[in-house]
């Protein structure tokens, strides 16, 4: 029984068998689960033949994995899928014969078809599916780094901006906040990781402006995610310093009255103790006389 035999039954079958098709998205390293369900009457495993195979056309080895009256053949199992695919044995006989496809990398994006075919008097397709599999993983939230000193207008600014673990390569937009225009980036920089994510690292060199505002934005169209870190400078730093450094002059002064306040109370208090003190003495002092 050819492996190429599915397609041609699928063909002739094409006006009766309805073709479903999903989109998952996992993540490069972990595992993804490939669903094909059959929900018809009950099925006896030693007449059913399961195929899943790549559906491009251009791939030369098409075969994903195959379930041949109740076992897995592995005969004409595409290389590249050797121990990685596994179908869920306890929901077979229910017909769920989901593949779960292990570790998967960027190779692995492909469109996937499941084709559940029934031996009774004669071959004939119960139930088809295609599953489209897109690798991504979300950035990191961008960090933007930029001047510290904000009395610069004029002068060209340097700015940087980074993030990683994720996947496919981003888009990389620096924006001028005050009006929504792009700036070209002085430097992009894309690292590949050994987990098959990536990182990105740009730099923006641009003369500096009163009241500036920088936006580094990473996007992960796959995911329609869009990250961006923000740059603020305000004219009124400098007068904000300077009344900072009064409040804290008027603070100094206030804190140094309140403790001189404090020692003239304090002296107060030990003069009236001592003075009282003194008269007691002085009292017992004339009744001992008295008393000779």
């Amino acid at each position: 029984f050819s492996h190429n035999l599915p397609f041609f039954s699928l063909s002739f079958n094409l006006v009766v068998i309805a073709l479903e098709e999903t989109t998952i998205v996992s993540k490069p390293g972990d595992n993804a689960t490939l669903s094909c369900i059959y929900r018809g009457r009950e099925l006896h495993l030693k007449n059913l033949r399961v195929y899943w195979q790549i559906a491009d056309d251009q791939e030369e080895c098409s075969v994903v994995h195959a379930l041949i009256s109740g076992q897995d053949n592995e005969s004409e199992q595409c290389i590249h899928f050797k121990n990685r695919t596994q179908l869920f044995w306890d929901r077979l006989e229910n017909g769920d014969f989901s593949l779960l496809l292990l570790n998967v990398s960027q190779s692995d994006e492909h469109r996937y078809k499941c084709v559940v075919l029934q031996k009774t008097e004669y071959t004939k397709v119960i139930h088809q599916t295609e599953v489209v599999l897109s690798l991504a993983a979300s950035y990191s939230q961008p960090i933007l780094s930029g001047p510290i000193n904000s009395d610069s207008t004029g002068e060209e600014m340097t700015f940087s901006c980074r993030s990683g673990n994720g996947y496919p390569k981003p888009n990389v937009y620096w924006v001028n906040k005050t009006d929504d225009s792009h700036l070209p980036p002085s430097e992009l920089k894309i690292t590949p990781h050994t987990d098959g994510t990536y990182s990105v690292f740009s730099t923006l060199k641009v003369k500096a402006t009163s009241n500036m505002q920088i936006e580094c934005s990473i996007e992960n169209k796959i995911l329609r995610e869009n990250l961006s870190a923000n740059y603020t400078q305000q004219n009124q730093s400098d007068g904000s310093s300077t009344e900072r450094h009064k409040n804290l002059e008027r603070n100094g002064r206030g804190a140094q009255a309140a403790g001189i306040v404090s020692i003239v109370i304090l002296l107060g208090l030990l003069a009236v103790l001592t003075c009282c003190l003194w008269r007691r003495r002085s009292s017992k002092l004339v009744s001992y006389t008295g008393n000779e």
